[in-house]
């Protein structure tokens, strides 16, 4: 990560001591994050980002800014402390109190975030499967939650393995997301991804592609996956804030096909989003200048 860190009201170094060990949040993972691309020193889509964490927050009982602004100027502070104009962002909101390990806290949360460089992904990913990963029953699937650890688990695993990422299957079978990713497939020219009732983290590209991007003769909708799915696709690709639309090159078990020709098309079209997004934004700014 880069050399600053933002934390509530304070930019503040990296190597600073400013964690509590009784942090009830850090301590159990209670709190929301989000990750956002940082493209010509916009932050790209922010009020989706902002809204999902609102959300998460309120479903997690986790206190929460009652101000988009106030947040949005401190993490531009961080961006231009940083440097980081093209750069990925992490933010969390930290709950401070509650259950009996509670320590001394003055906020009810923290605001902590991070700025790292872009990270080089490749041209295409191979995926591992897991079953019975993701529980599309819960009351809390599809929440963008601190507790990270099995999806860093899995994560690690799949590296050992030679995998990128992993396909997570719910407790149905049906496919669910990637670790860090949702997924797509593409059929006679549709793109199709799992509905959020398959357990899935409701993702900024993923929203875009389905409410905003348009193609000329392409649409993307929703609908239950199987692995047989994936194996029967024309094409299959997997999205995310910091991999955008990225081929998939192999799935463990099956046989799939490395068409991309709508994947490119959609790219294409994502990308002149992404321009015209912070074209807009930077023009909003000047204009407050």
């Amino acid at each position: 990560m880069h050399r600053f860190l933002l934390h509530n009201d304070d930019i503040r170094d990296t190597g600073d001591r400013i964690v509590s060990p009784g942090q009830v949040g850090l301590m159990n993972g209670w709190g929301v994050f989000s990750t956002i691309r940082v493209k010509d020193g916009v932050m790209f889509c922010w009020e989706r980002h902002w809204a999902r964490m609102e959300r998460d927050a309120a479903r997690m009982r986790v206190p929460f800014p009652d101000n988009a602004k106030w947040l949005e100027e401190r993490l531009y502070r961080l961006i231009d402390a940083n440097h980081a104009s093209n750069s990925t962002l992490r933010v969390m909101i930290v709950r401070n109190r509650g259950g009996m390990w509670e320590g001394p806290a003055e906020r009810a949360f923290d605001t902590i975030a991070f700025t790292a460089p872009l990270n080089d992904w490749g041209d295409a990913v191979k995926l591992g499967i897991v079953p019975n990963a993701r529980h599309a029953a819960s009351e809390f699937a599809g929440t963008k939650y601190l507790s990270w650890s099995e999806n860093l688990t899995r994560y690690e695993r799949a590296h050992e393995q030679g995998f990128d990422e992993v396909v997570l299957l719910n407790e149905r079978g049906e496919v669910a997301e990637c670790n860090s990713a949702n997924i797509f497939i593409v059929k006679d020219g549709h793109a199709w991804t799992p509905p959020l009732s398959s357990g899935c983290l409701p993702g900024i590209t993923r929203a875009l592609l389905l409410k905003e991007i348009e193609v000329q003769g392409l649409t993307a909708s929703e609908k239950i996956l199987l692995p047989s799915d994936l194996e029967s696709a024309d094409e299959v690709f997997i999205t995310s804030t910091t991999r955008d639309l990225m081929p998939v090159a192999s799935v463990e078990g099956l046989k799939i096909q490395h068409g991309r020709r709508v994947r490119d098309r959609l790219q294409q079209a994502f990308s002149a989003y992404t321009s015209a997004y912070v074209a807009a934004r930077v023009r909003e700014i000047e204009k407050v200048l």
